[in-house]
């Protein structure tokens, strides 16, 4: 399952009604699913659904927020990254009442007006209270990429925050009161790279070499498929073989090399001492660094 957001369909509530987590692994031990509140709050929020009512502005702020500069998502079913932030709130909010939820969140576009799927984390973050009005939360944004994600996702996603005031109201209840219920949102409090995780590989042969004679060097690039759950050859990317001595740390460049229509990489040297080769590739924004493990060379 993938819950995705068409542009055209967008109102500013979608922002929260569009939550990637899928159904399996929404809900907590309680079986509260604390995302469908969040929706339903935030559709009410925003232009087009006040009526009869909405939430009243509740008095909470963000700040200090702190996200990875990027995260790496494979072939797997799950990720997740830790979100921390401040939160700071009028004197009369019990930010640990049970049905107080904070949660970070990540979005591509407007908070309120996202352009594609927005992401959060299966379960609401927990703050520890540090004064009377302000309390240091924790969160996790989860990643299901095969569900969730489609490969032209991969990029520059901007980073929030949300907070719902349930105040006893039960928003599956039949008499459930929205303008008693307390929201708040941020946009824009960080960014972070979400990208499609790389493979490098190398093998150097023969293996031993005799000094002077041709080194062949082949390897592949490849980076994971969100769509499909599977890694496959990344094709037409610069790649540099570098080299370095035995009991020498650093690497040196030799030469660059393009992988071919399968992501594949083979170019020569001249053997001359033993040492290390490896390839390294230098990342977009899109996709991480990576290098490969340097493959050992006896040199005779």
């Amino acid at each position: 399952m993938r819950i995705r957001a068409t542009v055209a369909a967008v109102t500013g509530a979608l922002a929260l009604s569009a939550l990637a987590v899928p159904a399996t692994h929404a809900a907590g031990g309680d079986g509260f699913d604390h995302r469908e509140a969040f929706a339903k709050i935030s559709r009410a929020a925003h232009k087009g659904d006040r009526a009869p009512g909405g939430p009243y502005d509740m008095d909470v702020t963000f700040s200090d927020f702190k996200i990875a500069k990027a995260v790496k998502l494979g072939s797997g079913t799950h990720y997740s990254t830790t979100v921390t932030y401040k939160l700071t709130h009028a004197a009369g909010i019990d930010v640990k009442a049970a049905d107080f939820l904070t949660n970070p969140v990540l979005y591509r576009g407007e908070i309120d007006a996202p352009t594609s799927v927005t992401l959060v984390g299966v379960r609401p973050a927990t703050c520890a209270v540090t004064t009377a009005t302000t309390a240091t939360c924790t969160g996790k944004i989860d990643f299901y990429p095969r569900e969730d994600l489609l490969n032209s996702d991969a990029g520059a996603w901007k980073a929030g925050a949300v907070a719902v005031a349930l105040n006893g109201q039960d928003p599956e209840g039949l008499e459930f009161d929205i303008t008693k219920v307390g929201y708040a949102e941020k946009g824009d409090l960080g960014t972070t790279l979400v990208q499609r995780a790389t493979t490098l590989a190398v093998d150097a042969t023969p293996e031993p070499v005799k000094k002077g004679k041709t080194l062949t060097i082949t390897g592949k690039l490849s980076l994971a498929n969100w769509e499909t759950g599977k890694y496959v050859g990344y094709v037409n990317q610069s790649v540099a073989l570098q080299y370095r001595k035995k009991d020498v740390t650093t690497y040196s460049n030799v030469k660059g090399i393009k992988t071919n229509s399968k992501g594949e990489l083979r170019t020569t040297v001249t053997a001359s001492a033993d040492g290390y080769y490896r390839f390294t590739f230098k990342g977009k924004t899109t996709v991480p660094a990576v290098n490969a493990t340097g493959d050992y060379v006896d040199v005779q």
